[in-house]
Order: C-alpha cells, then sequence, then structure tokens
C-alpha cells in the first residue's frame, strides 16, 4: 500500500493566463466517489500555461498533502493526465546536462518547477501513472472516475471565475 496517493488536474484560460489547479490526495481507493468529492482542494495560480499550471498544481499538492515538512522517505503515486509530467522522469539526464537551456541557447521557461520536481522526486518513491482523460464514461475505470473528480473541479473553478 502506497502512503499518498495523488491525483492533479489543472484549467487555464489562455487569454487571461489564469488557471486553476485540483487535487486530491487519497489514501483509501476503495472508497465511494461521493465521500473523495468533498476532499478535492482548488487553488488559482496567474500568469500561467498549461504546462506551467500542471507542474504548479502537482508541487502545491505534494506540498499541501504531505512532503514540505517530511524527514522519511514517503512512497507517492501520482495520477495525470499530463504528459509533461509523466515524461519529465525521462527527461531529467538531458534537461540537467543542459542546465535546463534549450538548444537554441535559451533557459527553459519551467526550468526552477522542473528542479523543483526533481527535487521532491529525490526525496520520495514517485510512481507516475498517466491518465488518458476525458474517456467516456461506459470505458471510465474507478481510477478514471477519481481523476474526473479533480478534472471538473478545477474546470469549474476556472469557468466560474470567468463569468
Amino acid at each position: 500500500m502506497f502512503d499518498l496517493i495523488l491525483f492533479t488536474d489543472g484549467s487555464v484560460d489562455t487569454k487571461t493566463r489564469i488557471g486553476f489547479g485540483a487535487y486530491l490526495a487519497v489514501g483509501d481507493m476503495e472508497l465511494p466517489l461521493d465521500d473523495l468529492k468533498p476532499h478535492v482542494k482548488v487553488k488559482q495560480f496567474e500568469n500561467t500555461s498549461s504546462t506551467k499550471l500542471e507542474l504548479q498544481t502537482l508541487l502545491w499538492a505534494i506540498d499541501d498533502a504531505l512532503l514540505s515538512s517530511m524527514e522519511q522517505t514517503v512512497r507517492v503515486v501520482i495520477y495525470s493526465d499530463s504528459q509533461n509530467i509523466a515524461g519529465l522522469p525521462a527527461r531529467r539526464n538531458g534537461l540537467e546536462q543542459r542546465d535546463y537551456f534549450a538548444s537554441n541557447g535559451k533557459r527553459l521557461h519551467n526550468a526552477e518547477l522542473y528542479q523543483q520536481f526533481f527535487k521532491l522526486i529525490d526525496r520520495c518513491d514517485f510512481q507516475i501513472i498517466k491518465v488518458e482523460g476525458h474517456k467516456p464514461q461506459r470505458a471510465k475505470s474507478h481510477v478514471d472516475h477519481v481523476f474526473t473528480l479533480v478534472d471538473k473541479a478545477s474546470r469549474s473553478a476556472l469557468r466560474e471565475f470567468n463569468r
């Protein structure tokens, strides 16, 4: 059993660059969805993009849920539909070798967030599971239904903000 299971997602308005990240920290995956829904947390981020928001949300979720004051190693499973987050561990060596600079010599936009992410995964036993977002209802597993809670929370918060 893992010590912490996190579901994260975000929605951003590309015109205003305001986004909302949502996460759910779960200890027991077998709880009914109605019991989990009230525990979804939402936070507003400014001057962001979809890629940046996914990272900001994940870092906030980890910090808020458990790890900011943790001394010992904890196992964490992260469910996200972000290709960027899912691919970061495989990109780490290349990013560090280039000191977070692109081939054109410019510093990567999210370099600081990538570095924070790698510091966190060095402190914990991480597993990142890529969730396929927006599946048809009949094709959804329990994990997909739980992920839908954070997806809907971030999208609803953004819609409410834009009213």
